[in-house]
């Protein structure tokens, strides 16, 4: 049986995961089902993971997402004879009994050591699954030992340091190799430990995403971006997110409109952000609806169109965004875009999980006018105080008054 991965897998490796900026991921997926009809259990097992979403494979391919084929594929692999199947399979719960039995190896330290022989090759997507043998601890499973095996909880703790603790030498092996999840993982395992056992270590996690981010994947790019930012670094973040965005990872257009849009690192410049927004709408990016919304709701780089506005925030909104439900509120009360309805004014500005005076102010006057509601003077008012200084929730306090005996009432 061979220890080496085929060409074709060797190939699409590189285009899915190690250089997924080139662009070459439909290529590679396309290169991926031709070998594993041929018979390679590899590729089934990589096409697998490709099927499976974000968490196992890069956004900015824009694979589709496939559950069912996914499963049918990994047991396919384990079938076919892939170490690296068997290991997948072990690790997402899918090597039940009766695939174990189809698998052609002896035992699953058969199909360990397979995998192993890969990885001290050089194979970086093979150094990343041993590392997450021990990451996850499925060592245990491979080499068939349980608490149980184990004198007392003292040398069972010390087994599995010993063991848990190897996957930070192959995830760094990966993460060099160009397995960039593998940055992931270790960031886990240096800012949260495992259990009892292994002791966090969050000062190692200091610079992963931009030793990721230098070897060029977007993800990381955007991220360490995203670390900049907060940092107060504006000008680098900028200079990332335009790296990430040019690498094609989603999102990123957004995130470096939004600079331009708001002046974050560079002069302001509301009609190249909204061009950046407008990049990511056939794609269905999400915060590019909901900053293209704002524009639109504002004027600000675009001409003023609640309509247009009311359009785009709403379908953010129906993909479970709750990020303009107050700009979708606020056009609901005051009948921009969209026909007047105080009832679902209502309810978009009772979705807000943030505080803003001008949401409490309309609420008061849902409330106080009794506007698709029982009228609740108390409430309104409670609402209207929240609101603060602001002239028109003063102006509107100024339609109650307090009665001798503490209750609120119309003047």
């Amino acid at each position: 049986m061979s220890r080496v991965l085929s060409e074709e897998v060797k190939q699409a490796l590189q285009d899915i995961y190690y250089n997924e900026r080139t662009g070459k991921g439909k290529e590679a997926f396309a290169l991926l089902e031709r070998a594993s009809e041929a018979g390679d259990g590899d590729a089934s097992c990589i096409l697998a993971r490709c099927l499976c979403g974000y968490q196992y494979v890069w956004k900015g391919h824009r694979f589709p997402e496939d559950d069912e084929r996914a499963i049918q594929l990994l047991h396919k692999s384990v079938k076919q004879g892939s170490g690296l199947g068997v290991l997948v399979a072990l690790r997402t719960g899918e090597l039940t009994p009766e695939v174990e039995r189809s698998m052609t190896f002896a035992n699953l330290q058969e199909a360990f050591d397979e995998v192993l022989a890969q990885a001290e090759a050089g194979e970086a997507f093979s150094q990343y699954v041993i590392g997450n043998t021990y990451f996850w601890w499925d060592f245990l499973c491979i080499q068939g030992k349980s608490r149980d095996s184990f004198r007392n909880q003292k040398a069972f703790k010390s087994y599995m340091k010993e063991n848990i603790s190897k996957c930070e030498d192959w995830f760094w092996k990966a993460l060099r190799g160009g397995m960039y999840f593998a940055a992931n993982n270790l960031n886990q395992y240096y800012t949260k430990g495992d259990e009892d056992i292994i002791t966090p270590c969050p000062e190692k996690a200091k610079d992963l995403f931009k030793i990721s981010a230098e070897c060029g994947h977007p993800i990381h790019q955007s991220i360490y971006g995203d670390e900049l930012e907060e940092a107060g670094r504006k000008e680098e973040a900028l200079m990332w997110f335009k790296r990430a965005a040019e690498g094609g990872h989603p999102g990123a257009w957004t995130d470096v409109g939004r600079c331009y849009f708001d002046g974050i690192g560079t002069e302001k410049d509301e009609a190249y952000g909204v061009q950046c927004f407008e990049k990511e709408i056939p794609f269905g990016e999400i915060s590019s609806y909901n900053m293209l919304g704002k524009a639109y709701f504002f004027g600000r780089g675009v001409p003023l169109d609640y309509a247009k506005a009311f359009q785009l925030l709403s379908f953010a909104h129906e993909k479970g965004s709750n990020w303009g439900v107050f700009y979708l509120g606020k056009c609901c009360f005051q009948g921009w875009g969209t026909p007047q309805d105080y009832v679902q004014a209502r309810r978009f500005l009772e979705e807000m999980d943030w505080n803003y005076w001008e949401a409490d102010y309309i609420r008061g006057v849902i409330y106080g006018r009794g506007l698709g509601v029982a009228e609740d003077i108390p409430k309104a008012v409670a609402y209207l105080q929240k609101a603060g200084n602001h002239p028109e929730a003063k102006e509107e306090l100024l339609k109650y008054k307090k009665t001798l005996f503490g209750k609120w009432v119309r003047r």
